[in-house]
C-alpha cells in the first residue's frame, strides 16, 4: 500500500527520523515563527514555575538536597576558578587536603561552569547554580522542540508536547532537586539530530566532526546520560536498519560519518578519560548498597510527590530519597502510551522505542525486584550485569529516567498521527480533537509539575565572608570544620565556594575511592574514615560526646597534621553545644568565639 502524498509505503511514511526535507506542517512561515515563539516562552514559564520559590526567596535554597546543591555551588566556583587562575579542570587540591578530588569521577560540569564564570564571579555561586538549574530545564525542553519539529515529527503542536514532557516529567522534575546536570539534557536532542544527519550523502566528514563535537559537549556535562543516549540510539539505528531497505543503502555515509565522530570523540575525551579511570582518586565502582537503589515496580503506576497528582507519603514508600523519583508515570499515561504503541505498531521507530524502554524498565529494576516497597526474591537481569565495567558505576534506578524521553518521543508521534487523522477527516475534526485533548488531560494533567520545595539556607559566617579565615591558613594549610563534611553535611563545601576556593578544606562531599584495606578502591561518599572523622560523626549522629582517651587525643592532633590544619571552626549546628564540648577535650584548646563560629586555632598544636 503507498500513500498519495509521497508514493512510499504507508510503513516508510510513518517512520520519521530520516525526512527527505523541510517538514510542512500547514503553516505559513511567519504563523510558524510565532508558533515558536509561543512554545519557547511556555518553555520559559514552566522552567521558572519550578525554581520558582528559589527565586522569590533569595536566601532558600533547595529543600530536600541541600548537600548536592552544595557541591554543585562549589563545582561552579572551580569552573570560575579554571578560567580565572588556570587551574587544572580535571582535578582539584581545594576539598579532601591534602590528598585531591578527581573531578572526572565526580559531577564537574565543565560544559557549563566555565562558560557561565561571569556569572559566577558577578553574582555569587548561589545565582549561577540556580541559573544552570532554570535554564538547563527550559534549554532541554528548547532543543528537543526544534528537533522534533524539524527533523523527527515534522510538526510544530506534538513536537511542543513532546519537548515539554521530556524537559518536565516527574523524573526531571524530581531531579531538579539540585541535580542541574541531570535536568540539563539539552545536548541529547542535538546529538540525536546529528546522528540521523549522518545518513545524508556526500557530508560524512562534516557530519562527522559535528556529531564529535556535541558528543564532547555532553561527556563534560553527564557520562551517565551519554552513556544512555548513546545505547538508545543504537537499538534505534539497528532496528530502523533492519526494517527499512531504503535506510541500509545509506549506510557507506552513515558509518563513515559514525567513525570520524568516533574518532574525533576518544581523542578529544582520551585524556580526561584516563584521569577518571586510571588517574589519582579514581575509583573502581560504585559500592554495593549505591548499586541497589533500584526502581520499585510499582513506581511506575503512582503520582510523584512534586505532580499535582502526587502525594508525599506515598512515593517515599517507593524510593531512597526525593531525587531518584525515576519512573513516576501513573496508571492513565502508562495506558495511553501503550495505546500509541498498539495504534503505531507498523512504525519501526514507535517499535524501536517501545522495544528500548522496555529493556531499561527491566534494568532498573536492579538485582532484586521490588513491588510496593518490598522486595519480591525475584533477581532480576542487573545481577548479572552490575559487576562489568562502566557499568558497576550506573546506579540501576537511573535506567529509568531514560524512559522520560521515550514517552515524551512517542506522545510526539502519537499527537503527530492524530494530526493527520484529523486533516484526513475535516468534517470529524472537532471530534477527533476533543477526543484527543481530553485523553491527554486525564493522563498528563496529574503529572504537571508543583515548584520545588525550599528551605532557608544558614547564612554563611563572617569569618568566611570577611576573608578573616586567611592568616590561619597560610603556608598551605587547610581549615578544618566541625562536623567534618559528608553526604549528610555539606556547608563547608558552600563555604569554599563563596571564597572562590581561595580557602581549602579538609575532607569534603564527593565520590573518591576507599583505599583502607580489602575495600579494592570502591567508592565513597567522602574521603576514607579517620579517627577524627568518625569521631565528630558519632556526636552529629546522637548529640552526646563519647568518653575521651589518652590515644583518642594522640589520634587527633595526628589527623590534624594530616589535613595541615591552621584552624577549626565550628558553625550554626544543631549539636553544636556537643561538637564544641567534644573539641575542647580532644585537643585541649580553648576557643574564642569570632565572626559566627567557634574558633579553635591549632597551628601551635600541630607545628607552625
Amino acid at each position: 500500500m503507498t500513500t498519495p502524498e509521497s508514493g512510499r509505503s504507508a510503513d516508510e511514511s510513518e517512520a520519521p527520523g530520516v525526512p527527505d526535507g523541510p517538514p510542512d506542517d500547514g503553516h505559513r512561515p511567519s504563523s510558524g515563527r510565532w508558533m515558536d515563539v509561543v512554545a519557547v516562552m511556555s518553555f520559559t514559564a514552566l522552567g521558572f514555575w519550578v525554581t520558582a520559590r528559589m527565586w522569590l526567596n533569595p536566601a532558600d535554597g533547595i529543600r530536600d538536597n541541600q548537600t548536592d546543591m552544595a557541591q554543585f555551588q562549589w563545582m561552579m566556583a572551580h569552573g570560575a576558578r579554571v578560567v580565572t587562575e588556570f587551574a587544572f579542570p580535571f582535578s582539584s587540591d581545594r576539598m579532601n587536603v591534602p590528598e585531591s578530588v578527581n573531578l572526572m569521577a565526580n559531577t564537574s560540569v565543565l560544559s557549563v561552569s566555565l562558560p557561565m564564570t561571569p556569572v559566577t564571579l558577578l553574582f555569587g555561586t548561589r545565582a549561577s547554580f540556580l541559573l544552570f538549574l532554570t535554564l538547563g530545564m527550559i534549554a532541554t525542553a528548547t532543543a528537543w522542540y526544534f528537533v522534533l519539529s524539524r527533523v523527527l515529527v515534522g510538526s510544530r503542536g506534538p513536537a511542543w508536547l513532546g519537548a515539554a514532557f521530556c524537559a518536565y516529567a516527574p523524573a526531571m522534575v524530581s531531579h531538579a532537586n539540585a541535580h542541574p546536570n541531570i535536568v540539563s539534557q539539552f545536548v541529547v536532542p542535538l546529538i540525536v539530530w546529528r546522528t540521523v544527519r549522518l545518513a545524508e550523502p556526500g557530508r560524512w566528514l562534516r557530519n562527522g566532526v559535528l556529531l564529535a563535537l556535541v558528543i564532547v559537549w555532553q561527556a563534560f556535562l553527564n557520562l551517565e546520560i551519554l552513556l544512555m543516549t548513546a545505547i538508545g540510539l543504537g537499538v534505534v539505528v539497528v532496528v530502523l536498519a533492519v526494517a527499512r531497505p531504503d535506510l541500509r543503502r545509506r549506510a557507506r555515509p552513515f558509518l563513515a560519518g559514525l567513525g570520524v565522530a568516533a574518532a574525533i570523540a576518544l581523542a578529544l575525551l582520551a585524556y580526561p578519560l584516563y584521569v577518571q579511570f586510571f588517574g589519582p582518586g579514581a575509583y573502581n565502582g560504585l559500592s554495593w548498597l549505591i548499586r541497589g537503589y533500584s526502581t520499585d515496580l510499582a513506581s511506575f503506576f503512582t503520582y510523584a510527590r512534586e505532580s499535582v497528582g502526587g502525594e508525599a507519603l506515598s512515593a517515599a514508600r517507593l524510593v531512597k530519597n526525593p531525587t531518584e523519583e525515576n519512573a513516576f508515570f501513573g496508571w492513565p499515561l502508562v495506558i495511553l502510551v501503550a495505546a500509541v504503541v498498539w495504534w503505531l505498531r507498523r512504525n519501526p521507530v514507535v517499535i524501536a522505542l517501545a522495544g528500548l524502554g522496555l529493556i531499561f524498565a527491566v534494568l532498573s529494576l536492579g538485582r532484586e525486584i521490588r513491588f510496593d516497597g518490598r522486595g519480591t526474591g525475584i533477581p532480576g537481569p542487573w545481577a548479572a550485569l552490575e559487576d562489568l565495567p562502566v557499568l558497576h558505576s550506573v546506579v540501576p534506578t537511573r535506567w529509568s529516567l531514560a524512559i522520560t524521553p521515550i514517552v515524551g518521543l512517542l506522545l510526539a508521534y502519537g499527537a503527530e498521527r492524530v494530526r493527520q487523522v484529523a486533516a484526513r477527516h475535516p468534517d470529524r475534526r472537532t471530534q477527533i480533537r476533543f477526543g484527543t485533548a481530553t485523553v491527554l488531560a486525564m493522563a498528563l494533567v496529574p503529572v504537571l509539575p508543583t515548584p520545588l520545595p525550599t528551605k532557608r539556607l544558614e547564612p554563611t559566617p563572617e569569618f568566611v565572608t570577611s576573608g578573616a579565615w586567611r592568616p590561619y591558613l597560610a603556608g598551605g594549610r587547610s581549615l578544618v570544620t566541625l562536623p567534618l563534611p559528608d553526604t549528610e553535611y555539606a556547608e563547608p563545601l558552600r563555604w569554599s565556594a563563596q571564597t572562590r576556593l581561595q580557602m581549602p578544606i579538609a575532607r569534603g562531599y564527593f565520590l573518591g575511592p576507599d583505599t583502607r584495606p580489602g575495600r579494592d578502591r570502591v567508592a565513597l561518599f567522602t574521603a576514607p574514615p579517620r579517627p577524627t572523622s568518625t569521631f565528630f560523626g558519632a556526636i552529629r549522629r546522637t548529640g552526646e560526646v563519647p568518653q575521651i582517651t589518652a590515644r583518642d587525643r594522640q589520634e587527633a592532633v595526628e589527623d590534624l597534621r594530616y589535613w595541615r590544619a591552621g584552624a577549626v571552626v565550628l558553625g550554626p549546628h544543631e549539636q553544636a553545644e556537643a561538637l564544641r564540648t567534644g573539641m575542647t577535650a580532644l585537643t585541649g584548646v580553648e576557643p574564642t568565639y569570632t565572626g559566627g563560629v567557634w574558633l579553635w586555632d591549632v597551628r601551635p598544636l600541630v607545628g607552625e
